[in-house]
């Protein structure tokens, strides 16, 4: 970044995290939202609003679950951004992926702000190959073996799962690369950003790599977190809180105390979007470049190679 941001209310840098809702239920959760509360870190949490009609590889509670759906319409009421990770945790035919939406805004009041693609989602939208571009595309597809080819499908008109149109009328951001460093913004300091040649998302936002507790505690280590004070920056953390945070009723110690001395630094700590909408504000409606795009795609590329980025 070329100059520091100046934070509202005087605060040195901002934080957040997008929890991708993969194996969570109220109990294996409750308790790191508790905790987020009383530090006063008010975080996005995503959802799968229907219940899937097929075995999930990757499962989870979903809205249509009465007690953890009590649990997340609490979370909203108390500050908590709730996200979307499509509409349950298996892939859905257009008519499904509007289902969910609407059962969404039915539970919640509004349409999601905010939106994560669920990694075997047919229905992802710009996924797979179809997040890069040129040798990047290539690359990842030698990578990959080709394996994901023609796989993911949310934004091709025609097919089944085509919901491209209603991602553009409903849903503001979406979240694309994610990287190893804490300090988001210092590696995309244009986002959130418009990409012409994925025309059917308004906004796309980067995130910082924590999937499971070891890897989220890693990238928020006392170093990382001075630097990012330091810097001015923002971090938008992409994680799955049921992936270790949690044991039984107790914290993981570490990532404990870790948000514990990240909550004690003059930090603004709000969901998502409203992060999103603040930097949106302050820069401008960025349209991505060429060279910009590139610079993205080459280093997510490569944390993929050595990292497994997700």
């Amino acid at each position: 970044m070329s100059r520091k941001i100046r934070w509202p209310d005087g605060r040195a840098f901002a934080f957040t995290v997008f929890d991708d809702t993969d194996r969570a239920t109220a109990e294996n959760i409750r308790e790191v939202y508790a905790f987020l509360k009383d530090l006063g870190m008010f975080t996005t949490k995503s959802v799968w609003p229907i219940r899937g009609k097929e075995t999930p590889r990757i499962g989870g509670a979903t809205c249509d679950d009465g007690d953890y759906c009590d649990f997340v319409r609490r979370l909203h009421a108390e500050g908590f951004e709730i996200g979307f990770h499509n509409a349950t945790f298996h892939s859905s035919c257009r008519e499904d992926t509007i289902r969910g939406l609407d059962t969404f805004a039915r539970y919640f009041g509004h349409d999601p702000a905010t939106h994560a693609n669920h990694a075997d989602n047919a229905e992802a939208i710009y996924w797979g190959e179809d997040r890069l571009s040129g040798m990047y595309r290539a690359g990842y597809n030698l990578l990959t073996q080709f394996r994901n080819r023609g796989r993911f499908r949310g934004h091709r008109e025609g097919d089944p799962c085509f919901w491209g149109d209603v991602c553009k009328s409903r849903i503001k951001y979406v979240r694309n690369f994610v990287y190893s460093e804490m300090n988001t913004l210092r590696l995309c300091p244009f986002m959130p950003y418009h990409d012409p040649q994925r025309p059917y998302v308004n906004y796309w936002f980067a995130s910082s790599e924590g999937p499971e507790v070891g890897a989220f505690n890693g990238c928020v280590a006392e170093a990382a977190q001075d630097r990012l004070e330091a810097e001015g920056g923002a971090c938008i953390m992409y994680t799955h809180f049921a992936y270790g945070f949690q044991e039984g009723r107790d914290l993981q110690p570490r990532f404990e105390r870790l948000l514990r001395r990240l909550a004690g630094k003059n930090g603004w700590f709000v969901p998502v979007s409203r992060l999103l909408d603040f930097l949106l504000e302050h820069n401008g409606r960025n349209v991505i470049t060429d060279r910009e795009r590139a610079s993205l795609e080459r280093r997510w590329l490569f944390n993929k190679v050595f990292r497994g980025t997700s």
